[in-house]
């Protein structure tokens, strides 16, 4: 774990092609736990997002580009030429904003969990929850709730506690998750620039995730030139964790038949 250009890391260099993990609102790279294990051979790095975790970030205002420019400064000091990405919600909205920018250095694409195409009242939901946030309302569990189904949390509590640890956050990172949430929030997706993307790309999403809907992320794929979707039986929104076996297989396939 290094903190260098204001980043918080972790690079396992394994001698591959490096599996780039980017991880959701208000999480930080520990979420991909189940992936790094799996994924023990190879290349990966994960990171703390701007404001998130062990990364600081001191502007009023976040925007996309802050994101991008932090991925590309990481690899760039990391002198990662190529490799594969992987994002998370809004991870994945940075993925792609990535990939379209730096399309040669990118050698596949997944997205786990994605909004697009929203309708007013998809938005809406997510700009109430931030109004929620700002007035210092309780949101975690509703987070739980959308995120994990009743039974996987009935049966591992210690996911439970872990991941209410993570959304009970000290007043400075309660700032910044709102200035995320918001940018979660009101982004417009850039249709034309979606569709210019030339990277194989994998959109994956959870059967009864309620915010990043299978719906959506049938969009998504038919927009993207060289797109397959695949649907994670009875995933909601952290299907990455909940159902991290099946999940871990489809990146792993898709990635080694590129």
């Amino acid at each position: 774990m290094n903190l260098n250009n204001q980043n918080y890391y972790t690079f396992i260099n394994k001698k591959t092609l490096p599996i780039v993990f980017i991880h959701g609102v208000g999480l930080d790279r520990k979420m991909w736990s189940p992936q790094i294990s799996y994924f023990k051979n190879y290349s990966t790095l994960t990171y703390d997002l701007l404001g998130h975790g062990k990364s600081p970030f001191n502007k009023e205002k976040i925007k996309m580009d802050d994101y991008v420019d932090q991925l590309s400064s990481l690899i760039d000091s990391l002198k990662i030429d190529k490799l594969h990405l992987v994002g998370f919600s809004i991870g994945s909205l940075i993925a792609l904003n990535f990939a379209a920018d730096f399309q040669n250095k990118i050698n596949s694409l997944t997205l786990i969990a994605t909004t697009y195409k929203r309708s007013k009242e998809q938005r809406q939901e997510v700009i109430d929850r931030v109004n929620l946030a700002k007035l210092n309302e309780p949101i975690s569990k509703l987070a739980m709730k959308r995120w994990f189904t009743d039974k996987y949390l009935e049966k591992n509590p210690s996911i439970y506690e872990e991941f209410m640890k993570i959304l009970t956050k000290s007043p400075e990172d309660q700032k910044n998750f709102i200035k995320a949430y918001e940018l979660f929030a009101y982004y417009e997706d850039d249709v034309e620039k979606v569709k210019k993307i030339n990277i194989k790309t994998h959109v994956m999403t959870g059967s009864i995730d309620p915010g990043s809907t299978p719906e959506m992320s049938k969009k998504l794929s038919n927009d993207l030139k060289y797109s397959k979707y695949t649907e994670i039986t009875n995933g909601k929104h952290l299907c990455s964790i909940e159902c991290a076996d099946d999940v871990n297989i489809k990146i792993k396939n898709f990635i080694e038949n590129v």
